[in-house]
């Protein structure tokens, strides 16, 4: 936007009569500026909290004092919140007010009452040339206003809203559109709604596809920017047949018949000491999605979907560091936003603080806190009844709230693997449904699916033989995009080559994710559990020929182990093994003559500190079974590598019960040592990609030497191919080094 703005300041597109389609200039100015989208709105009678513009800091101090404190500043066209803030007082907002005014590209912000406490709510709208409009989805956010979308958790479609308050939304959303000028194309416009008098106000609109969007597109299967396109270059709603059913306009607005949770996840882990509070400014790097049909039951597959060590809403080995807190001290927490809020009002409600206590401190809705206080009430009956009194309705009741195996394995002291069989010997399977955009008023003719714990199962049956390919979770700092673009080719390949493609991913950010990229998608959590329960279902459906671990990055390579190796296609699992167990590694690479820095393999502080006796420092300290750098430190003293072995000992997979739903990462035991050997300062590093027929020829797609020295995490490096500093003979032998 801001990009089709310039141009069309400096005249280049009227310059070479290029039309901007969709949203023009006019309407990206409307929405895009503060002060314009204020008046707009006002002009067609709907409500937004009383405001000014500023472009100055002397001006915006002005505008503070006529509309009060505390305020909310949001600098113009800008994206994730960047700049904005909530200040409660006259020096707060004047940091705000700077930054803010730095932040936005033409110097602008507006500063306006704050809502924070309000319910904010999300419709997706979209539009055609002839005036039709239709809401694909509505989203509510968990989180009341004051932190960002981006950053809260939310659910689809709204739950908490009349109906008369839905229609009234629905009729602002409508007026909006038509009001800021976007002629084709979509758009989503924020709302906040008080909840103690049901004043209702328009906070923004995007006039464009947004990261709503895309969760609302994988939420409904409505496809928006493929239905955008389409509208910009002149089609109309009517006109444009839903690729799902085959029969209905897009023109139907979607209806569904489950609930669908997103969860952001955040990377506060790689910053030792940031506080991890969330407000105005979004800082999650990633999402992960999941489909119930209660709000329990998705809001724990989508916290499981998360991959940072937890099952669900608690019930595993992490929450005892909320059990040792004082009630006042966890209301203080819950009272913060912060990425464990679920789990603190988990933890709060199965203490017996109520409902209204709970939303006072929080202002979270209180019909999410009654859903969550659903799970706390499962959770006790569990405990009580045991795994051994477990009957067929007991253990759908536990299913539907969305308790995993491994929290009821935690739960009872039992293993995974014996619960798993237990509840398979009572009867007791997913079945999976089918994403359809209609509430199965029409047949779908595209296999969309998710779990749940009914009767029907409508997975149908396969026409040719299939491979199952495991996706890669959320994005997060080390594991991005690039593992879904390999996963989306390899579907891609396979189904030329004559296989049925089926996709398991929970990103609703990818493409891999689209309901066209493979001919079956279940968007389910990576765990044990769930991809067990897809090869179950696929294999009864059908040729099941076998799995593709070795493409969605670190988090497939974690539940090769635990997947049936005769399933497993490429790299076997104890290759994989051998490749990311440190000790092992180390052993290969000695067996077949390859240098490697002097070191050695520790599972305790003594055994670490042994290791640095014989070898010096600095020393580079590296757990298994991990991405992008995650736990790895260099360490110069002893006092840094009791550091190091200490954060390991705490980091990884949790052991026991959970363990296999959870896989194989980093941690620090005598299974999982960790490797520590000789940092070599002031080298160069250099990566190599290959890859390996079964014939046994090797192929070197690149060598890449790193601009960065040694020392700085290949993800965080320049690199240039070939490689422009090493001779002939270097880059022969590490190829030599590569078939071996």
């Amino acid at each position: 936007l801001n990009l089709a703005m310039e141009l069309t300041e400096r005249g280049v597109l009227e310059r070479y009569g290029v039309e901007l389609i969709g949203a023009d200039a006019e309407a990206i100015a409307t929405a895009e500026d503060r002060d314009r989208f204020k008046r707009a709105m006002q002009e067609i009678g709907l409500a937004v909290p009383a405001s000014g513009i500023a472009r100055t800091l002397d001006e915006a101090v002005t505008v503070s004092e006529e509309v009060g404190l505390p305020v909310i500043v949001r600098p113009a066209y800008i994206m994730g919140g960047k700049g904005a803030g909530i200040a409660a007082t006259p020096e707060e907002f004047r940091r705000m007010a700077a930054a803010g005014l730095d932040a936005s590209p033409i110097a602008e912000i507006l500063i306006e009452r704050s809502v924070a406490g309000w319910k904010e709510y999300e419709l997706e709208v979209m539009r055609d040339r002839v005036d039709n409009c239709v809401v694909v989805c509505s989203i509510e956010n968990l989180d009341p206003m004051g932190v960002h979308t981006g950053d809260s958790i939310t659910v689809a479609p709204a739950q908490t809203l009349s109906d008369v308050e839905y229609q009234a939304m629905r009729d602002a959303a409508f007026a909006c559109i038509r009001r800021v000028g976007v002629e084709t194309g979509g758009s989503n416009v924020q709302f906040a709604l008080d909840p103690a008098t049901g004043e209702m106000v328009v906070i923004e609109m995007n006039p464009r596809v947004s990261r709503s969007s895309a969760l609302a597109s994988k939420a409904t299967g409505f496809p928006i920017a493929k239905i955008a396109a389409r509208l910009a270059v002149g089609y109309t709603l009517d006109e444009i047949t839903n690729d799902i059913t085959g029969v209905t306009p897009a023109s139907f607005e979607p209806t569904i018949d489950y609930v669908v949770t997103k969860v952001p996840r955040w990377a506060f882990e790689k910053f030792p000491g940031y506080p991890g509070v969330l407000g105005t400014q979004m800082q999650s790097v990633g999402e992960a999605m999941a489909i119930g049909r209660t709000f329990p039951e998705s809001l724990q597959k989508a916290l499981r979907s998360l991959e940072h060590g937890r099952a669900g809403l608690n019930a595993d080995p992490a929450e005892s560091a909320l059990d040792a807190l004082t009630d006042d001290e966890l209301l203080a927490r819950a009272a913060l936003a912060s990425p464990d809020r679920p789990f603190q009002l988990e933890a709060a409600l199965r203490r017996g603080i109520s409902v209204e206590r709970l939303h006072e401190a929080t202002a979270v809705d209180p019909w999410f806190l009654d859903q969550i206080l659903r799970i706390v009430e499962q959770r006790a009956t569990l405990v009580t009844t045991g795994l051994q009194a477990m009957t067929r309705p007991a253990w759908r009741r536990a299913k539907r709230l969305g308790f995993a195996d491994a929290q009821l394995a935690w739960l009872w002291g039992a293993e995974e693997t014996r619960v798993r069989s237990s509840r398979l010997a009572a009867g007791v399977a997913p079945t999976y449904k089918t994403v359809d955009t209609c509430s199965a008023e029409f047949e779908a003719h595209t296999p969309y699916h998710y779990s749940t714990w009914e009767d029907e199962d409508e997975v149908g049956p396969g026409r040719r033989p299939k491979v199952v390919i495991l996706g890669s979770g959320p994005n997060r700092i080390g594991q991005g995009i690039e593992f879904d673009y390999c996963c989306v080719h390899a579907s891609f390949a396979l189904r030329d080559a004559g296989f049925e493609t089926v996709m398991v991913n929970c990103n609703p950010e990818t493409v891999s994710t689209d309901y066209d990229t493979s001919d079956r998608l279940y968007f389910e959590p990576l765990t044990a559990e769930d991809v067990l329960a897809v090869l179950d279902a696929e294999a009864a459906s059908g040729e099941l020929v076998g799995v593709i671990v070795s493409l969605g990055g670190q988090t497939p390579l974690k539940l090769a182990g635990l997947v049936p190796p005769e399933l497993v296609l490429g790299t076997s699992p104890d290759s994989i093994d051998l490749a990311e167990d440190r000790e092992r590694w180390s052993g290969l690479c000695e067996r077949l003559g390859i240098p490697q820095p002097p070191g050695g393999v520790a599972s305790t502080v003594e055994d670490a500190l042994a290791v640095v006796g014989r070898i010096d420092y600095p020393a580079l300290v590296r757990p298994s079974y991990v991405l992008g750098g995650r736990a790895m430190s260099i360490v110069y003293d002893d006092a840094g590598l009791v550091a190091a072995m200490a954060e390991l000992a705490t980091f990884g997979s949790p052991g026991g019960a959970g363990a296999g739903s959870l896989g194989r990462e980093g941690g620090l035991s005598s299974e999982r040592p960790v490797l520590i050997d000789r940092f070599l300062e002031d080298a160069v590093e250099v990566d190599v990609d290959a890859v390996r027929d079964v014939a046994g020829e090797v192929l070197i797609g690149a060598v890449m030497e790193h601009v960065e020295e040694a020392g700085v995490h290949s993800g965080d490096s320049a690199c240039a191919i070939p490689p422009p500093t090493l001779s002939a003979a270097v880059v022969q032998t590490i190829e030599g080094h590569t078939r071996a």
